[in-house]
Parts: C-alpha cells; sequence; structure tokens
C-alpha cells in the first residue's frame, strides 16, 4: 500500500475528521500525503487546529488495529484500495456531490474510466423486461460502452449477463465490503465478471453486510460512475427510481423502457416519463443521445455482427399459422383464458396448445392466469 492510499484510509478513522473536512482540507492540500507530511506554513492559520489534531491522532495510532485489519482483507481477496486524491479514481465519480474517499476495487480497474450507461431495474422483472435487460447491455456493450449495475436478482443480473454475452465489459457496484459477495446466489455471476476482466467496486469497508442504508448509498454510485441511466422496469416505489432521482441530480441522462399500462413493473418507468425521461424503443437511441458526450469515443463504428434490439421486436418467423393468428389476437395487454376463447377462434384445448408452444418459445409470458404477448 503506497504512502497515499495508507494516510487516506487512515483519515477515515481518526476523530472528527468528517468527509465535510476532509474535503475541504484536500482542496487546500491536494492529497492525503500533504495533510499528515507538508509544512503547516503552507496552509492558511484557520486550518492550524484541526492539522494539529490529526497529526496528533495519527501519532497516537489508535487506527492501527482497523487499518491492518481492512489492508489484509483486501489483499486476501485481491482488492485494491482507492483514494480520491488518486488518478486511478473515475473522474465521472468526482464530479459528484458527496463522492466517496475511497473505493475498494477487485478486477480492472482501467475499466472505471469507459463510458458506462448504467441499466437497472426490478428485482422481480417480467420475461421481457429480462430480454431487454440483456439484449440492450449486450448491444451497448458490444459498442464499447461499459455495463454499470448493482449485481442485484432482476434486472441487475440480466444486464451483467447481457455485457458478458457480447464480450464488453460489465461493472457491478456493490452495497457490501468487497469481500462479501450479495446475493449469495451471485457469487457465480461476480466470479464471472472477474474472470471475463470486469470490475467490481464499492464504497464499503471488507466484510460489510449488506444493510438496507447501504443500497442507496450505492445508487448513487451507479449514476455517479456512468452518462446515462437506463430504467428497463421498475415499480413506483423501488431502489431504480432513487438511482434515476440520482442521475437526475448528477446531470447524468435518464432513460427509460415504457410497458404495459397493466404491468405494476412498468409504473415507475412510466412516472420517469412524465417527469421527462427520455422514452427509448430501441438502444440505438441511447447511443444517438449520448454521442455529445462521448467526444473521444467512435460509437459511428458498431459491430455489424451486432442488431440493434428494439422494445417490441417483431415474432419469430417459424411460426404455425395458428400460433401468429393467436398472437395477433393476444396483442400486447395481458388477457385471461375466457375471453381469448370468447373470441371463437379457437376451442380451449387448442387455446391452451398454442399458449403453452408460444410460451415455450419465449413469445409471451402468463402471470396470475393472465398471459401477455412479448415480442
Amino acid at each position: 500500500m503506497d504512502r497515499e492510499c495508507h494516510y487516506a484510509l487512515v483519515s477515515q478513522y481518526l476523530d472528527k475528521f468528517t468527509p465535510k473536512f476532509q474535503r475541504q482540507l484536500l482542496e487546500q492540500a491536494h492529497t492525503y500525503c500533504a495533510i499528515f507530511e507538508r509544512s503547516l506554513e503552507d496552509f492558511p492559520e484557520s486550518f492550524h487546529p484541526l492539522l494539529d489534531n490529526l497529526r496528533s491522532q495519527y501519532e497516537q495510532a489508535t487506527w492501527r488495529e482497523a487499518v491492518d485489519n481492512i489492508a489484509q482483507r483486501g489483499e486476501d481477496c485481491g482488492a485494491h484500495i482507492i483514494p480520491i486524491t488518486s488518478a486511478d479514481y473515475p473522474d465521472q465519480l468526482r464530479q459528484i456531490g458527496g463522492a466517496p474517499r475511497l473505493l475498494y476495487i477487485r478486477g480492472n480497474i482501467e475499466n472505471l474510466h469507459l463510458p458506462q450507461i448504467a441499466v437497472v431495474g426490478s428485482r422481480r422483472m417480467t420475461r421481457g423486461g429480462g430480454d431487454n435487460a440483456r439484449t440492450w447491455s449486450e448491444y451497448l456493450a458490444a459498442g464499447g460502452f461499459a455495463i454499470t449495475s448493482g449485481l442485484a436478482h432482476g434486472v441487475d443480473g440480466a444486464a451483467h449477463n447481457g455485457a458478458l454475452d457480447g464480450g464488453g465489459k460489465t461493472i457491478a457496484v456493490m452495497a457490501t465490503g468487497i469481500d462479501a459477495i450479495y446475493p449469495r446466489a451471485h457469487l457465480k455471476l461476480a466470479e464471472q465478471i472477474i474472470d471475463q476482466d470486469g470490475t467490481l467496486v464499492t464504497e464499503f469497508e471488507p466484510r460489510t453486510k449488506p444493510l438496507a442504508t447501504n443500497f442507496p448509498s450505492r445508487n448513487r454510485i451507479i449514476s455517479g460512475l456512468s452518462l446515462g441511466v437506463l430504467v428497463v422496469e421498475a415499480a413506483l416505489r423501488s431502489g431504480s427510481l432513487i438511482t434515476a432521482r440520482y442521475a437526475l441530480e448528477q446531470n447524468r441522462e435518464v432513460f427509460a423502457i415504457p410497458g404495459s399500462i397493466h404491468n405494476p413493473q412498468s409504473r415507475g418507468c412510466h412516472y420517469l416519463i412524465k417527469q421527462g425521461a427520455h422514452l427509448v424503443e430501441k438502444a440505438e437511441e441511447i447511443v444517438d443521445q449520448l454521442k455529445g458526450a462521448l467526444s473521444g469515443l467512435a460509437l459511428d463504428a458498431m459491430p455489424v455482427n451486432v442488431k440493434a434490439p428494439s422494445a417490441a421486436a417483431l415474432p419469430e418467423p417459424n411460426l404455425e399459422a395458428d400460433e401468429v393468428r393467436l398472437l395477433s389476437l393476444l396483442g400486447f395487454e395481458p388477457a385471461d383464458m375466457d375471453s381469448l376463447i370468447a373470441d371463437g377462434l379457437f376451442s380451449a384445448a387448442e387455446l391452451s396448445r398454442l399458449l403453452v408452444a408460444l410460451e415455450m418459445k419465449g413469445l409471451i409470458e402468463s402471470q396470475n392466469g393472465l398471459y401477455q404477448r412479448l415480442k
């Protein structure tokens, strides 16, 4: 651990050296090393009492056990510690109010400097929401964006997997310590992200558990790292809307995919659109909107073999005639069996067979006895 990182880590364990005071002092000192090593005469006299106190605490070394434990835990899991004063710290994140003083990183540090799009959404995603999260992330990752999300169940996991499937980069922002993967079901996904040159990042020290208060803090980092936030699906009260709110406060672009008015997981997206978020139906629309912020990236050279996904792709052509008729009849609004039978095109037995066939082909989904077209 170099001296700058050492002093930055120690600073988090000094009494009354709050993030606010750290920010104010760093405006004068520029580095943590200077806070502890530069002559007092180089600082305005008003800062001398604070500097004297900090240096006295440093000499007393009450911080040593905590700092040594964190350094050892980080080393055990192959993590790096990046202070806000480091050139490795992402500039995009440094710009936000309340930027973390320290980041704990596993994987490729360089990914933090790539142009990023955050892809977030419901943990209880629909099949269509999962398809959109995967295919849009795959397309955007193949085009040069890093896909940033929160490693949660649902849309987050689908977004990470989509980026990996596209051979691109993905960044998982954690609400736990760098050595405490949550949810445990995503332990394999986290290791896959590392293995495929991706990145895990958190502001929380090792062994930090997934406390409820940590998730909003994580969400501000997801949006802070990114040029824009894409909300795939979200309920009205959800962490995804918190991420979108942070994005707006940080002057980031917010994109939302619309859905059925009957789908509770679409209401958050519709709310955002009413509040001014960009309604997007194709991933290309995100690229077009962000080109102005990507002066150094050649996004016009998107891979020719990557087909831009849309929110409502046409159905696959290999369908029976009856399947095509039922798909047209069903539309994108949820319908129950009785209403479909009432149209008189199919008997109950025929309808059941066709619904099962279409669901197996990924063209419709059923929830609580209602059937809804996905493509």
